[in-house]
């Protein structure tokens, strides 16, 4: 049997699992999710859409689609935030707070020309936008 990894929103109204290992984790620094996660930085897991299961709350689930690219998800009555389906990726991204479980392992930076942080010494590889398998022109920052 897979790992699976359970979460919820801020008042746990809505909870979510995640099963098996996600495909990828980083952080992304670009405006609409620093806006969307009221912080620096957003953490992300991201997910093939079968590894992911609203387990309760699906009702409670609210969208909000700035772009084609990105349908954030919330929970209607405390708004905390959830996931983000990305259509054109066929994936899901988790937030890594929503499922504190995870041992979050960042692999890379994405969208790191947007970063606002003093520069990262972190080792890990800093796209200027996306590597090209997900549709970025691949160019380190």
């Amino acid at each position: 049997m897979a790992d699976s990894y359970h979460g919820a929103c801020f008042c746990g109204a809505v909870e979510i699992e995640v099963t098996g290992a996600p495909e990828g984790m980083g952080y992304c620094h670009c405006r609409s999710c620093r806006s969307w996660s009221g912080g620096p930085v957003n953490a992300f897991t991201l997910w093939k859409p079968e590894a992911v299961k609203v387990t309760k709350g699906a009702d409670q689930i609210g969208e909000y689609h700035k772009t084609e690219v990105s349908y954030r998800q919330f929970c209607k009555l405390c708004g905390g935030h959830l996931l983000t389906r990305h259509p054109p990726l066929g994936m899901i991204d988790v937030f890594s707070a929503t499922i504190p479980d995870l041992k979050f392992e960042p692999g890379v930076h994405v969208n790191y020309q947007e970063t606002v942080l003093p520069p990262m010494q972190d080792g890990l590889p800093k796209f200027k936008d996306f590597p090209a398998e997900f549709g970025g022109s691949g160019e380190m920052a």
